[in-house]
């Protein structure tokens, strides 16, 4: 009799705590922000996804960085302890701008890293001036600075190769797709159809020429 007694208890102790868990899980749930059980490092992201999400505007931003990543160089190098952008490097910038002109709604991030020589205070100040560098160029192309919204520098602390030595790959800036000017992607939608279109039409155009034809099969037949 004892031992029914108490196994009744233990599972009256048990489901009262089930049921405890289920209540609190689901006033958690209705009180906390959407996505707050999933994203929990920042307070704030879960908001700020499900907002850009439910806008189309984190999809655009996506499909943006790779595809600014896949058309021109993202990244420039620069030489030890320095800001400079060498001629390589304003070059690469060059097509940043080029490609950037083409979607005015879009905002734009400059990342700022340098290799592991040095203290991590200075570093970080080096990154933020290679960062301020690449932004100060891009303004003389033609792109508005409130566009290149933030400047950010990582300084050592996120190198390409992990030495301890000299790394020109670690001394670098990335610029990335931040956002949009104005909060409805729907703005984007003409600007990014008309460069897609342009490039649907150029794509089905003959590669060669009637005339480059026929004299591609008289140079085929000759041999040799």
């Amino acid at each position: 009799m004892q031992k029914r007694v108490s196994l009744l208890l233990l599972s009256t102790g048990l489901a009262v705590m089930a049921g405890c868990s289920k209540e609190t899980n689901i006033a958690r749930s209705f009180y906390s922000e959407a996505g707050s059980e999933i994203e929990t490092r920042d307070f704030g992201n879960a908001t700020m996804n499900n907002t850009m999400v439910q806008s189309g505007e984190r999809s655009y931003i996506i499909d943006l960085t790779r595809r600014f990543a896949a058309d021109v160089p993202n990244t420039v190098n620069f030489a030890f302890d320095s800001a400079v952008l060498d001629a390589g490097a304003q070059a690469a910038l060059m097509q940043q701008a080029d490609w950037i002109r083409q979607f005015p709604e879009v905002r734009f991030r400059v990342y700022g890293h340098t290799d592991l020589v040095g203290s991590n205070a200075y570093n970080k100040g080096l990154g933020l001036r290679r960062a301020n560098a690449v932004v100060a160029f891009l303004s003389t192309q033609g792109i508005s600075r409130s566009r290149l919204e933030a400047v950010v520098s990582y300084g050592e602390t996120q190198p390409l190769v992990f030495v301890q030595s000299e790394e020109r790959r670690n001394r670098r800036t990335v610029t990335e797709v931040s956002g949009l000017v104005e909060k409805n992607p729907a703005l984007l939608n003409g600007k990014y159809a008309e460069v897609i279109f342009r490039e649907y039409v150029q794509s089905a155009q003959p590669i060669h020429t009637q005339e480059e034809v026929s004299g591609g099969g008289q140079a085929a037949g000759s041999g040799g």
